[in-house]
């Protein structure tokens, strides 16, 4: 993907960046430069998706995520697309569903969003009546980034899991 996509991306984070655009505005800027790509490239979809999403519209942006995955996207799209189906399918409110992406996700490795997949997999652990494992997921991710207690929190969040 050469100069001229990383043209269209430039402004496709620049609709993004808007916070001025209503949340329709931003649909049909999306929808307009998601065009240029064709209707079926998977990062046109992926980003016809997340306009959705973020406007409240759910049950719009599921299928388009999820041709977007079947399509083929990068792997830092892919993971991204991923955890943001998983989060709009728990809203939607299936939930197992959620749960197995996210958990098929972690299981690739990606390293690159390994926090936002312990985020969302703590959410939808909560919305599947799980709050205990949700916040040793939660703590886990966290304790590395701490300045002091990291060895307690860590230590804690393992006897979470426990029960």
């Amino acid at each position: 993907m050469g100069t001229s996509f990383d043209d269209w991306q430039h402004r496709i984070d620049a609709v993004w960046q808007d916070r001025a655009l209503s949340d329709e505005d931003r649909i049909t800027r999306i929808d307009a430069l998601a065009a240029e790509l064709g209707a079926d490239h998977p990062v046109a979809l992926f980003e016809r998706a997340g306009a959705r999403d973020s406007a409240g519209r759910e049950a719009e942006a599921e299928p388009l995520y999820r041709r977007a995955i079947e399509r083929g996207l990068d792997d830092g799209r892919r993971a991204r697309a991923t955890i943001q189906l998983a989060s709009t399918i728990r809203n939607l409110g299936k939930v197992d569903e959620a749960l197995a992406l996210l958990e098929a996700e972690r299981a690739r490795g990606s390293a690159d969003l390994r926090d936002e997949l312990a985020a969302f997999t703590a959410l939808t652990l909560v919305s599947a009546g799980d709050p205990v494992r949700a916040v040793s997921l939660a703590l886990t991710a966290l304790a590395p980034h701490l300045t002091h207690y990291s060895r307690s929190v860590a230590g804690y969040a393992a006897e979470l899991a426990k029960g």
